[in-house]
């Protein structure tokens, strides 16, 4: 290629940004509380290289982000409940 083709993409820099950045399904795990069972089934599958070999922790991490919708379900409709009952 001729030097005249424009460089255009900025994907090191992109790369770069999103490094520093953290991961939004990180986040999300964080906020939901649950994030030492995730790290759990992220730590056992580093280890064993095998799911099979890790469905307590797989277990336990669904059970925990079950019971965070839950919770979430049940602020969402009070909320709901409260602004019908000022209206």
């Amino acid at each position: 290629m001729s030097a005249s083709v424009p460089q255009g993409h900025n994907w090191t820099r992109q790369l770069r940004k999103d490094d520093e950045e953290e991961d939004p399904l990180d986040q999300l795990i964080t906020r939901s509380g649950c994030a030492a069972s995730h790290f759990a089934v992220q730590e056992c599958m580093a280890q064993h290289q095998d799911w099979r070999q890790c469905q307590p922790q797989v277990q336990a991490f669904r059970d925990c982000m079950s019971a965070q919708q839950a919770r979430r379900r049940e602020e969402l409709q009070r909320r709901k409940e409260q602004a019908s009952a000022q209206h």
